[in-house]
């Protein structure tokens, strides 16, 4: 078992979901490091916050620290990553995060489960595409965005979910979220899709947020009328 700390947070992952790479960003301080100042940029005490895609729990446990664990709630589809995103969260003293077993789309999906492609490395595993090996899939709870805000009304929403992001953003957002910062994942679908994404959220009132946006990590924040 693999020990880092990153801004104050202790995290510990099992080396058999452990990748060089992976090891090398929490070694250097630079893991989901544009995330974590997205998050100590836009999160205030107020604020619940909804995150998909947990990865080792360090977003939600950055989050957890301004807003406090009960007003923040991370998902994850990945079922090797539960026990680590639980464990890190009650290492450093957030137990109260509700933790979420799930993939989220949006509303075509069907049924109460969904394919889910897991890899050796924690981070690029993802929503199932063809052409995936059958002894690296596994059926997850199907989550629909909508049914999330409905339960959650997050003023922030937070995701990385390896390209899963093209399917949520057919229908317009709630006026409750102030703030989105997302990983985009260009390699998984056309530039087409991200001027959807910037669309959707326009159409929803949110506009671009340069503050958090760094590289692929896009911020958008409610529009404030005078």
């Amino acid at each position: 078992m693999a020990e880092y700390e990153i801004n104050g947070v202790k995290l510990q992952i099992p080396d058999a979901l452990l990748s060089k790479r992976i090891a090398e960003k929490l070694e250097n301080g630079r893991y989901e490091g544009h995330e974590a100042n997205a998050a100590l940029m836009r999160v205030r005490g107020d604020t619940r916050v909804l995150e998909l895609g947990s990865g080792l729990g360090y977003i939600a446990s950055i989050c957890a620290a301004i807003a406090g664990p009960e007003n923040v709630t991370t998902v994850e589809a990945n079922p090797d990553m539960l026990p680590v995103v639980r464990g890190n969260l009650e290492r450093n003293g957030f137990a109260d995060v509700t933790v979420v077993h799930g993939a989220v789309t949006g509303q075509a999906d069907t049924g109460e489960t969904i394919e889910f492609e897991r890899t050796k490395a924690f981070w690029g595993a993802s929503i199932a595409r063809e052409g995936a090996k059958p002894e690296t899939l596994v059926n997850v709870p199907l989550l629909r965005l909508s049914d999330l805000m409905a339960r959650y009304r997050p003023h922030i929403v937070i995701m990385d979910i390896e390209g899963a992001e093209q399917t949520l953003f057919d229908e317009l957002w709630p006026a409750h979220v102030r703030s989105v910062m997302m990983e985009l994942h260009p390699g998984r679908y056309p530039d087409t899709m991200i001027k959807k994404i910037v669309d959707c959220l326009s159409a929803s009132g949110l506009t671009y947020d340069p503050g958090p946006s760094r590289g692929r990590i896009l911020g958008f924040r409610r529009l404030r009328h005078k």
